[in-house]
């Protein structure tokens, strides 16, 4: 349902991070892009764009996972980083996966994790990690 863009900023230094518990977290909003662009474009021969890019910001590495699927409606984006919390239909999600990669970024890593939603036109999860600790 979806191509996959990157832009990787070449010149970050090493970022101190668990690499298991931090490559779950990017194949987690991965997955959530894709059932979003794949929530958007039912039923059409349209296919979505996810893009991943990364960038220093002072003392920190921001990595930003963006799709044009649906948005975060507003009535549930308060909640959307509490376990167990899904709007998605049974057997298609847990409602663990936003609450674990919270978790792992902020307890994990001592980083942030936030988003920018606009409903009917797309979400953008960002991750922004210590350079060092």
């Amino acid at each position: 349902v979806a191509d996959l863009e990157t832009n990787f900023d070449k010149t970050l230094p090493p970022v101190p991070c668990l690499p298991g518990e931090f490559n779950q977290v990017i194949l987690n909003l991965i997955v959530n892009a894709s059932h979003a662009i794949a929530d958007a474009v039912a039923g059409t021969e349209k296919k979505g764009n996810i893009r991943v890019s990364t960038v220093r910001v002072a003392e920190r590495v921001e990595v930003r996972i963006s799709d044009p699927g649906t948005g975060v409606p507003k009535k549930v984006q308060p909640r959307i980083f509490e376990p167990f919390f899904t709007t998605k239909e049974v057997g298609k999600g847990t409602g663990q996966g936003l609450a674990i990669a919270r978790s792992a970024i902020v307890d994990k890593h001592g980083g942030t994790i936030v988003f920018e939603t606009e409903e009917r036109r797309g979400t953008t999860f960002i991750i922004r990690l210590p350079i060092s600790v």
